[in-house]
């Protein structure tokens, strides 16, 4: 790393940082209240965190409506894996290690839930039966044991300004994905506009 001035322990860390408060520290609960049920219920989009046992790390997005993840009980989440690029990296990580963490996300409330525990990339016919959508039912998906979760509070989407720029023109230059594949893959044959158009068939036709 270019990085000279690192902190090595943690309690160097915490004469920097402080230590947290009781609130802050009693917040974090063993399983899911009514309040964090209620909210992923709410929850359209989760970030799913791994680590595969080599160490490398993933985080990728999960969307679904009216909710990201499925809750069976006060200790059990499941999430269904729709078709994607099928790199699995996520998959591979919980199948190697078997952790994972959350970070649900609701439309336009700044707190956030956040969620660590056990995973499995599970093939229960019920529970698969349950994620479909349009009779269309999903081939595997991670089934999670709760072990701590806990609110995040709303700082760090009140000084992004998330929600509020959600809702204006996006800054900055277009963002055209077809156009940044073909530069970073270079693939020989592979136009323009026939990848816009197999983007296009994936968004429409295969989100299930």
């Amino acid at each position: 790393m270019r990085f000279q001035r690192t902190v090595s322990t943690t309690a160097e860390l915490e004469s920097l940082i402080g230590l947290p408060s009781e609130l802050v520290l009693k917040k974090q609960l063993a399983e899911l209240d009514n309040h964090m049920r209620a909210f992923i219920a709410r929850s359209p989009l989760l970030l799913l965190g791994t680590v595969g046992r080599d160490g490398t790390c993933d985080v990728s997005p999960r969307g679904d409506e009216p909710s990201a993840a499925n809750v069976l009980d006060s200790r059990t989440l499941a999430i269904a894996e729709r078709p994607g690029n099928r790199r699995a990296d996520s998959l591979r990580n919980i199948v190697e290690t078997g952790r994972v963490g959350l970070l649900l996300l609701v439309p336009g409330v700044g707190e956030t839930l956040r969620i660590n525990g056990r995973a499995c990339v599970m093939r229960d016919y019920e529970v698969l039966a349950s994620l479909s959508v349009n009779g269309k039912q999903p081939s595997v998906a991670i089934g999670v044991d709760v072990e701590e979760c806990y609110f995040q509070c709303a700082k760090a989407l009140i000084r992004s300004r998330f929600w509020e720029i959600a809702s204006e023109d996006p800054p900055g230059d277009h963002f055209d994905f077809a156009q940044v594949l073909i530069e970073q893959t270079q693939i020989e044959d592979q136009s323009l506009e026939s990848l816009k158009q197999q983007i296009e068939i994936s968004y429409k036709e295969r989100l299930y």
